[in-house]
């Protein structure tokens, strides 16, 4: 990048951030598959966990009666998918397998070249740690999928919304740190500001963040309990705003995990809340001295607008293949911009 007498200043960390941004790509299509398998309802049609040689698909007409065979003994099989035919098991199979495929990717894509910027010491010790930890993240994301399938092996015909909330919840964590983790390595130029953002204007912007991870662990309940299935109006709720049997189970706080509609309501809830934030917050900063806290909270209203509209269309849709994936996709970037005006909202005027 040229600075004030047209000279160019090198920048070491594009390298490093390039890769955080191809990773945090990889993650967010991850997060897209994902979605894609449990609205396919793919999940447990492999019921073994081989994380080396599970890449290699079945191969032989031999293999895949074996594998059908093995999820033949499953409760999902035998009560829900009795009969299946040997074309209709590959289909979410394949859905399956490319799943746990492209996370074994994601894991390839950041080790390997890890290793690389170690050795030719392009890491400080600081980063070195940090990306230890987040490969080491990695990881055990890897065992929480398991975990989660596992769940739905012996006394269920699904996998526990619990479970999937934490595996979704975490791989949303993973995407984030790989973006904030890439936008401190920009050059020290990139991160100074005008002026820094009042105190307020931070805390709003960090609480949107806040908001945002709620509504997408609620969101993965919605989902883990098939929640958007019933309910499938709007603005009310089948006729109420507030519906009945919102607290029908005992003790009190169930509800909130285990009453489809209690889980339905606290996510259109927490919908409406962050919409008003949102665009109260882009109004309130609309003249800012930094024009980019402007520009991504202006984004981040219009984003979470677009959300909210899709996750109405799709709710009164009865949640369909595309719109959920859409739902899920654009969740993950309104979690993206939504990071980076909290980013720009922290920045002091001097390298953070």
């Amino acid at each position: 990048m040229p600075d004030g007498s047209g000279q160019t200043i090198a920048d070491p960390m594009r390298a490093v951030r390039l890769w955080l941004y191809a990773v945090a790509a990889l993650v967010f299509a991850l997060i897209v598959v994902g979605g894609a398998t449990r609205l396919t309802d793919s999940g447990l049609s492999i019921t073994e966990w081989r994380p080396i040689m599970g890449i290699i698909p079945p191969l032989s007409e031999a293999e895949w009666q074996e594998a059908l065979a093995k999820y033949r003994l499953i409760p999902e099989y035998k009560l829900v998918n009795r009969g299946m035919s040997l074309d209709a098991f590959k289909f979410i199979f394949w859905w399956e397998w490319g799943h746990r495929f492209l996370a074994r990717m994601v894991g390839f894509a950041f080790a390997i070249p890890f290793v690389y910027f170690l050795i030719r010491g392009r890491l400080t010790s600081r980063l070195a740690w940090k990306f230890a930890g987040l490969l080491a993240l990695g990881g055990l994301q890897g065992a929480i999928g398991w975990f989660m399938v596992s769940s739905g092996l012996v006394d269920r015909i699904d996998v526990s919304h619990y479970r999937l909330a934490l595996h979704l919840t975490v791989a949303f964590f993973i995407f984030a740190l790989l973006l904030w983790t890439a936008w401190s390595l920009l050059p020290r130029a990139d991160l100074q500001v005008a002026r820094p953002a009042a105190p307020w204007r931070r805390r709003t912007a960090g609480i949107l963040v806040a908001l945002i991870f709620l509504q997408v662990v609620l969101g993965a309940l919605v989902a883990g309990f098939k929640a958007g299935l019933t309910h499938n109006t709007w603005p009310l709720m089948d006729g109420q705003l507030i519906p009945d049997g919102l607290w029908m189970m005992s003790p009190w706080y169930v509800n909130a995990f285990e009453n489809a509609t209690t889980i339905q309501f606290n996510h259109r809830m927490v919908a409406y809340v962050i919409v008003a934030i949102a665009l109260w917050h882009a109004a309130s900063v609309v003249r800012a001295d930094d024009g980019r806290l402007a520009s991504s909270a202006f984004a981040l209203m219009l984003a979470v607008l677009a959300q909210a509209a899709l996750g109405v269309w799709t709710l009164l849709a009865h949640v369909p293949l595309s719109l959920g994936l859409a739902h899920q996709g654009v969740a993950a970037v309104v979690t993206a911009i939504a990071l980076w005006h909290f980013f720009i909202a922290t920045r002091r005027g001097t390298v953070a």
